[in-house]
């Protein structure tokens, strides 16, 4: 079992920055990918950004040029550096975290949430 703590939301003005992190602890097979989601409020849950164990990243338009993931795989530990935040990037943000054995899902983990609120 894998579980997930995100941490380092809360209140932005817009134009500024928030960095999340998320640490696992359990299993995590050697190859996964690690993702940020967000959910509005009344609205879907959106990939926000994802990599993979290899680093691989990506970035829907929504964000590309703006957020940054990445990984410290000894610390177990995601990251998401926001920055030049928009008040349309308000919402509860999910870590998540899927192994895999070869193309086959083995795992589907979430984190509470953790919210971010950017006031314009």
């Amino acid at each position: 079992q894998v579980q997930l703590v995100e941490s380092g939301g809360g209140l932005v003005q817009a134009g500024g920055s928030l960095r999340l992190s998320c640490a696992a602890s359990g299993i995590i097979s050697s190859s996964n990918t690690m993702a940020w989601y967000r959910q509005a409020p009344g609205k879907q849950r959106e990939l926000v950004a994802v990599i993979n164990s290899g680093g691989f990243t990506h970035y829907p338009d929504s964000v590309k040029g703006r957020f940054t993931i990445s990984r410290d795989n000894a610390k177990n530990t995601m990251y998401l550096q926001m920055n030049s935040l928009k008040p349309e990037d308000t919402g509860i943000y999910y870590c998540n975290a899927k192994n895999y054995s070869g193309s086959r899902v083995t795992g589907d983990y979430w984190g509470q949430g953790t919210q971010v609120t950017v006031s314009s």
